[in-house]
């Protein structure tokens, strides 16, 4: 288990605030998968106009964390694990962390995600390929599942 707090996080990502959605990696497998959570407040940006007197997390945003908490795993793994990568994955931008997300599929929403929640972050490493990566993600709070999806990123 592999622990990586808000200041290394920042070392992995080209996200900041407000648009950075993953506080900390609780457990990391290099090249494989990846726990980590989002704390939430009243005071994120996103509650202020969804929807005022009954703030909700945008599913847009919740799907962003999890492919975020992907990411890291990808960028983590890259450069404290080099000795395990697979063959064949696009180094230069996992260096950078510029990928983008190329498709969301069997998306669903489960339960809404409001202030105060803590935002259990998962996602497992289904493909690996030259240009883009798959994972099966899902989100939770208090251990109910939120959301989940198969997402595509490329770089």
């Amino acid at each position: 288990m592999n622990i990586y707090t808000s200041e290394q996080i920042a070392r992995h990502m080209p996200h900041r605030y407000p648009f950075l959605l993953v506080d900390r990696v609780t457990g990391l497998e290099p090249w494989k998968s990846v726990a980590a959570y989002k704390n939430l407040t009243s005071n994120e940006e996103f509650f202020l106009g969804h929807f005022p007197g009954r703030p909700v997390m945008p599913g847009v945003l919740i799907l962003e964390a999890m492919a975020q908490a992907a990411l890291l795993m990808l960028s983590i793994s890259y450069r404290d694990f080099p000795e395990e990568r697979p063959e064949g994955i696009c180094t230069d931008r996992v260096e950078s962390g510029l990928f983008f997300l190329a498709s969301c599929d069997r998306v669903k929403f489960r339960r809404q995600v409001v202030p105060g929640d803590r935002l259990d972050l998962a996602a497992e490493l289904v493909h690996v390929g030259t240009h883009a990566f798959k994972v099966k993600a899902h989100a939770s709070v208090d251990g109910d599942k939120a959301a989940e999806a198969l997402i595509t990123a490329a770089c």
